[in-house]
């Protein structure tokens, strides 16, 4: 595709030709899968079931014509034998009809533990692959937009596995059949009327339905819009209440649904078209060979049972044929929603563990960022060389003004993204040389905004430590100064915290995630502002623990409040990404320099604080 042309309609299909080839080739394995010897006994046997039910759905009409024939006089001579011949083969057309339904329905009962199986794979490969992207891609990320894809794509799964092992073959299978009978039985005339009703039947169904297919990608994009929005706009509840907003974010998601209205009914119209032109088609065809097999009869070269019989055929080959056009359009769907999820399965993972990577070995929990350089973006540098050391079990607070890259220390220690210079070390090991498990496992972190998960108080703060006994994460809670108010509730520790925790204040959900990682008890402690959203007198208690929990550790502390970390071993004073001064508090201040004079601004404003109080 030449630049600076906007792709065409043949251009998208074109594409989605190409990613509906990729995404088969993707799912195709799951019907197949190497060592899982039991998957593919179930899927022999369903392809055999579905064999016997096509066979007798195809000769299901040849007791019918029978029966026919014999009630007309056209079979037996006796009237008694007659009677009794018709009633055997109705009785035994019926039991084909049942056998044929029987059969496709033990199909399904064994395919349905294979088919599950893929969808729960696929699914949790999904899940894990969304943990396993950066930070860099979670921050611009859409969340609702996200849910969207996923949860269509593995809808998708379940289907498009039944297409390719249900549909299109015995689709084929089925009209052969029918083709050599109408061949054999009657002449070839009738199969050729058959097969050009069937040509242009799928004919104008693939061109239709690619037609459709683009305007129900544009309606995905409006329903991934308006779900985003809606997420979005629900997730932030507070902020639209505190800027009156909700008229606005109505008339965004309103906006957003107008979009998908319109598809929706451009949808609703092809599919109304679709629907109508393959009725003429198979009306057009089911009356010639109607009019042919009367003129047939009528000569005397056919029954009222042949009759019958053609008849039975057409409405049969019918069946799959409308099949065919639905599985078509919906197998089209969901190449393309499958597709946006593989898209997002093939999302590299910026942060990624070297092969054969050991697990980290934290003897004594030194800390050292070496020359560090480092940058969200290429063209503007964050970390322009940023060099400190962490002695093992000393406390080290990193200071400085909006922007100076504090925080982007944290993220790099906890390996969120991999210096562009430089290195960082514990013990020694560079982080990106281990696994980043064992690396999440020796860090706890206490940020600034705790995020808690839609559940029980417990249950947060188990997920410290889960195999933690009950004691251990009362002892944790106590620690952090939050059992008395848990055990004042109505349910105590079973209590849910609301989504996001937003049932809970901002210093409990604080004191909640100071509690996980004190359970956590990890040797090497990452502080980011960690008593911000508590008031003076809890935040003395906390703090007070924070010490006794740092007693032995590797503590970083990331602070604005300077009143904070007036006790660490050293303060490192940080400014447009360098190291600007470094030493005690009483050596800083006393050097009257950033450091000195950042503390006097925060002085002088809580004496006025006080003043006013």
């Amino acid at each position: 595709m030449r630049r600076g042309r906007r792709p065409t309609t043949a251009d998208l299909s074109q594409l989605d030709r190409e990613r509906g080839m990729r995404t088969i080739r993707k799912v195709a394995p799951y019907l197949w899968p190497e060592g899982q010897a039991w998957v593919k006994r179930r899927v022999v046997l369903a392809l055999l079931a579905l064999v016997l039910a096509k066979i007798v759905s195809v000769l299901t009409p040849f007791l019918y014509k029978a029966a026919v024939d014999s009630l007309t006089g056209e079979g037996a001579s006796d009237a008694m034998l007659m009677a009794v011949s018709a009633v055997g083969l109705t009785v035994a057309y019926g039991m084909a009809r049942l056998m044929s339904t029987g059969f496709q329905q033990l199909r399904d009962a064994i395919f349905t533990r294979v088919a599950q199986r893929a969808l729960r794979r696929l699914a949790l490969e999904t899940f894990t692959h969304i943990h396993n992207l950066s930070l860099r891609y979670h921050i611009t990320r859409k969340t609702g937009g996200l849910s969207r894809i996923i949860e269509r794509g593995v809808k998708g799964v379940e289907f498009l596995l039944r297409f390719l092992l249900f549909s299109i073959g015995p689709l084929v299978l089925e009209l052969l059949m029918v083709g050599v009978i109408f061949a054999l039985a009657f002449d070839i005339w009738y199969l050729a009327v058959v097969a050009v009703v069937i040509a242009a039947y799928m004919k104008f169904t693939f061109v239709v339905t690619d037609w459709r297919v683009q305007i129900r990608r544009k309606m995905n994009e409006q329903d991934t819009d308006a779900n985003q929005k809606a997420i979005d706009s629900l997730l932030n509840f507070e902020t639209v209440k505190y800027f009156g907003a909700e008229r606005r974010e109505a008339e965004r998601y309103d906006q957003a649904m107008a979009g998908y209205e319109e598809a929706a009914i451009k949808t609703s119209y092809s599919l109304a078209f679709l629907n109508f032109g393959q009725a003429f088609l198979i009306t057009g065809g089911l009356i010639a060979v109607m009019v042919m097999a009367a003129m047939g009869v009528q000569a005397g070269t056919l029954t009222v049972g042949d009759f019958v019989m053609v008849n039975a055929y057409m409405i049969q080959i019918t069946m799959p044929l409308n099949f065919l056009g639905t599985v078509y359009r919906e197998i089209r769907q969901s190449l393309i929603d499958m597709a946006d999820m593989f898209d997002l399965l093939e999302q590299p993972a910026e942060v990624e563990d070297r092969p054969g990577a050991p697990d980290l070995k934290v003897t004594g929990g030194t800390v050292e960022f070496r020359d560090v350089r480092f940058g969200y973006d290429p063209e503007r540098p964050i970390l322009k060389g940023v060099s400190i050391q962490i002695p093992a079990g000393r406390k080290v607070a990193i200071v400085g003004p909006s922007g100076a890259g504090k925080s982007t220390i944290g993220r790099l220690l906890f390996r969120f993204y991999d210096v562009g210079d430089g290195a960082v070390l514990i013990d020694g090991q560079d982080l990106r040389d281990v696994t980043q498990e064992s690396l999440h496992a020796q860090i706890g972190v206490v940020p600034q905004d705790t995020v808690l998960f839609n559940d029980t108080i417990y249950y947060n703060i188990a997920y410290g430590r889960p195999e933690a006994t009950r004691d251990e994460i009362e002892a944790a809670a106590r620690a952090a100064k939050i059992h008395d108010f848990i055990a004042g509730l109505p349910l105590g520790y079973e209590t849910l915290v609301g989504e996001r925790g937003l049932k809970l204040s901002g210093g409990e959900k604080q004191r909640v995630g100071i509690a996980r990682t004190l359970l956590k008890n990890p040797p090497i402690l990452l502080l980011d502002e960690a008593t911000s959203a508590l008031d003076s007198e809890t935040e003395a208690g906390i703090q007070a623990q924070l010490k006794a929990m740092g007693e032995g550790r590797t503590v970083i502390a990331i602070a604005h409040r300077l009143s904070t970390i007036v006790d660490a071993d050293e303060i490192v004073v940080l400014e447009e990404g360098r190291v600007v001064e470094r030493g005690t508090h009483e050596a800083l201040v006393a050097r009257a320099g950033r450091y000195a004079a950042m503390w006097q601004r925060q002085q002088a404003g809580e004496d006025e604080d006080i003043a006013a109080a």
